[in-house]
């Protein structure tokens, strides 16, 4: 009787230091899988949806990617590269948003239906992460965002907040050795997509309120991380996106251009819709 027990808390031994020494899938294969199942890429590749109806079936999986990220430690977080960590952030985000999302589907509209005051669902701790409760604005503003961390502003063409009016979810996972090409890449397609910015007839520009100042994130834009000193520079950067007019595309790279911000829509980016 005595060897049985030495046996089992030896092999209960054996499991706890196995389940400690395992390593993080840095691939994130599961949850790569999970959105190239349901995510919808419209445009040409400018906007996606997400079958939420999907997803739902598919929702044991997702819990098991959102407790394998909860599993991480803060000690390994802290021990891996800045672009894993970046990739890791941006991918917790948007899978604890769409769960958020699902705890009401198919009955939610928008995401505000939960509450702006009371259960606004960007400051509910509903997220388990390093040990303790989290909100989706502790891993937005005070993590990824976090001053002389990431220092970033393309993160907002990345995080997703379930709405028609964000940049589009990715339809594979961030993963560090790519986390700064798959940035651009999105970058790239949110400039493109001209229900979101565009330059108007008369060389206006008409473009997100996600680029209007606090409490947007314009000014991320003005803090000289990756090249943007102004945010009339990440549109310079981008003015053959914004416009096929070569005149109104100089006046842009001049800095010259009227700026002005579209209405930004809630609507749930649900492919049902």
């Amino acid at each position: 009787m005595y060897i049985k027990q030495i046996l089992t808390i030896f092999s209960l031994w054996l499991f706890t230091a196995a389940a400690a020494f395992a390593q993080f899938d840095q691939s994130h294969a599961q949850w790569t899988a999970l959105l190239k199942k349901h995510v919808v890429v419209l445009e040409a590749g400018k906007a996606s949806q997400m079958r939420y109806a999907g997803m739902a079936a598919d929702r044991a999986q997702l819990k098991t990617y959102i407790d394998a990220l909860a599993a991480v430690s803060e000690a390994d977080f802290k021990s891996w590269n800045k672009n894993q960590q970046l990739a890791f952030l941006i991918n917790a985000y948007n899978a604890n948003m769409i769960e958020k999302i699902l705890l009401r589907y198919p009955n939610i509209k928008s995401v505000w239906d939960f509450g702006k005051l009371i259960g606004n669902p960007f400051r509910d701790n509903f997220i388990n992460l390093f040990g303790r409760k989290m909100t989706l604005d502790n891993i937005e503003h005070d993590t990824i965002r976090a001053a002389g961390v990431y220092d970033d502003p393309r993160i907002h063409f990345a995080v997703n907040c379930a709405s028609i009016g964000c940049p589009m979810l990715r339809e594979e996972a961030y993963v560090g050795d790519r986390v700064d090409a798959q940035l651009e890449e999105q970058t790239v397609r949110f400039m493109s997509d001209r229900s979101r910015n565009r330059a108007a007839a008369d060389g206006k520009l008409e473009v997100s309120k996600l680029f209007d100042s606090s409490p947007w994130y314009g000014n991320d834009f003005r803090k000289g991380h990756k090249g943007f000193k102004t945010l009339e520079s990440l549109f310079a950067k981008y003015a053959n996106l914004l416009t096929d007019n070569a005149a109104h595309q100089q006046l842009i790279r001049d800095g010259k251009a009227a700026i002005s911000h579209l209405e930004y829509d809630w609507g749930l980016n649900d492919a049902r819709r």
